[in-house]
C-alpha cells in the first residue's frame, strides 16, 4: 500500500520562486451540497485542512465563489498563521446566485474586489497565486487581464493564473502580463484540453487539472483502470491520480474532499508508480482523436 506523503509527488516551482509538492488539495468540497453555504460537517472540514498540511501538502487551491467565501473562510480559521511554505491560491471572475449557479463577472472594478475581499477572508497581505475564474465575454479581455496586472504591480497579488482557457487567451494574457499557471477540467477520461497541457510543458506554466478522477468506462471491470488498480493494490483514484503526474511534470493536483479518509486515499497516489506498460495502455484508451 502506498505511503501518505504528497512530497513523493515531487515539486514544481510556480513563477520560479514557489516550490509546491505536485499532490496539493482542492478545497472546493468543504463547502455545502452545490457548494453553496457551509459544510454538512464543519469539524470535519477543518480536519481535513489540517490533516492535509500533515500529509506534506504545500498546496491549496480555493476561490471566492466556493461557498461563497466559505472555503476562504475555512481556510482562514484551520491554518491562519499559514506555515512557511504553504501556498494558497483562489479564484475570482465568478458570481454565485444559488447552489450550482455560477455567472461570470469580470468588470475590472469588481475584479479588484474580489482580490481585495479575498485578501481580507485569507487573512494576507499578498496572495501567492490568483487566478482569474473565467473570462468574462462580456468584458474586453485586455480590461480584465489589465487589472490583474495592476493589482499585481501594487503588491497585492504575486502570481497570476488563468482558469478554463485555450492557448491563444494564455498567450493574449501573456501579452499585458505574466501568467505562471492554468487551471482547466482535464483528467484520463477527458483530455479535451491536450493542446493547453502541451503548451503548459512547453512554456514552463504549471497545469492544474479539476475535476482530475473523471475516468468513466475505463474504470469498468477489465478496463485499463480498474487492471492497474488490481495489479497495483490500488483504488482507481489513485491510478488516475498517478496517470495525472506521470503525464506531465507540470501538472500539479488538487483533488478535492470533504472526508480525511478520502483525502489519505487521494495523497497516496503520490508513490504509485505506474509501470510502462499499464501507462501506455492508459494513454492509448484515452488519446484524443486527431484529424
Amino acid at each position: 500500500m502506498p505511503t501518505l506523503s504528497a512530497r513523493a509527488a515531487g515539486t514544481f516551482n510556480l513563477g520560479n520562486d514557489l516550490p509546491v509538492h505536485r499532490m496539493g488539495y482542492g478545497a472546493m468540497r468543504i463547502t455545502g451540497k452545490g457548494i453553496w453555504g457551509p459544510p454538512a460537517d464543519r469539524d470535519e472540514a477543518l480536519r481535513v485542512l489540517h490533516r492535509a498540511i500533515g500529509l506534506g501538502i504545500t498546496f491549496i487551491d480555493t476561490a471566492d465563489s466556493y461557498g461563497p467565501f466559505v472555503s476562504e473562510d475555512l481556510i482562514a480559521e484551520a491554518l491562519h498563521p499559514y506555515p512557511d511554505d504553504l501556498v494558497v491560491a483562489t479564484k475570482g471572475g465568478l458570481v454565485r446566485t444559488g447552489p450550482q449557479e455560477w455567472s461570470e463577472v469580470g468588470r475590472p472594478t469588481y475584479l479588484r474586489q474580489c482580490v481585495e475581499m479575498s485578501l481580507r477572508r485569507l487573512k494576507m497581505e499578498q496572495i501567492p497565486l490568483y487566478q482569474l475564474h473565467r473570462i468574462d465575454p462580456d468584458v474586453p479581455t485586455e480590461d480584465q487581464f489589465g487589472v490583474l496586472k495592476e493589482m499585481q504591480d501594487e503588491g497585492k497579488v504575486r502570481h497570476v493564473g488563468l482558469s478554463e482557457v485555450g492557448v491563444d487567451e494564455i498567450e493574449a494574457a501573456r501579452e499585458v502580463l505574466p501568467i505562471v499557471s492554468v487551471q482547466n477540467k482535464y483528467s484520463l477520461g477527458d483530455r479535451q484540453h491536450e493542446d493547453v497541457l502541451d503548451y503548459c510543458e512547453q512554456e514552463g506554466l504549471a497545469f492544474i487539472p479539476w475535476f482530475p478522477l473523471e475516468a468513466g468506462k475505463l474504470t469498468e471491470s477489465g478496463g485499463p483502470v480498474d487492471e492497474a488498480a488490481k495489479q497495483l493494490d490500488a483504488t482507481h483514484a489513485q491510478v488516475a491520480l498517478a496517470w495525472l503526474l506521470r503525464r506531465s511534470p507540470n501538472v500539479l493536483l488538487i483533488p478535492g474532499t470533504s472526508s480525511v479518509e478520502h483525502l489519505e486515499e487521494n495523497t497516496a497516489a503520490a508513490e504509485l508508480e505506474l509501470p510502462d506498460d499499464l501507462y501506455e495502455q492508459m494513454n492509448e484508451a484515452t488519446a484524443p482523436e486527431t484529424a
